[in-house]
């Protein structure tokens, strides 16, 4: 067997060993604990304030695309801390093509802005 294949059969078996200790573990807690259900505990808690009405609601679109464009936005700027250490590195040759990568979420950001995506309503 090469070490390649052996390195990664050690990785196999710690994955399976945390699997199986997270699922004993599950199994003990869920032998040590006490269970009293009771018609108040299975209500849906919501913030404190007891639950009115029907538990099903709409919400707009434009709340998860606000979540989607944050995590985007968020996503691209760990990008950008790996080469402003490297800088010194990459040169001239770095500093523009980060121009272009920054001009094009800029155009992003613009877009979702005319488009009236970043209205918080």
């Amino acid at each position: 067997m090469s070490n390649f294949l052996r390195s990664f059969l050690v990785v196999v078996w710690f994955g399976l060993a945390a699997v199986l200790i997270a699922g004993l573990l599950l199994w003990v807690s869920s032998l040590l604990r006490p269970s009293k259900p009771t018609r108040e505990k299975m209500l849906t808690y919501e913030s404190g304030v007891d639950p009115v009405g029907e538990g099903w609601s709409q919400s707009q679109v434009r709340y998860y695309i606000f979540a989607l464009l944050f995590v985007i936005f968020d996503v691209e700027a760990v990008f950008i801390f790996p080469w402003a250490t490297q800088l010194e590195r990459y040169g001239m040759f770095g500093l523009v093509e980060m121009g272009i990568f920054v001009f094009v979420l800029l155009l992003g950001l613009v877009y979702a802005w005319r488009k009236r995506v970043l209205r918080w309503v």
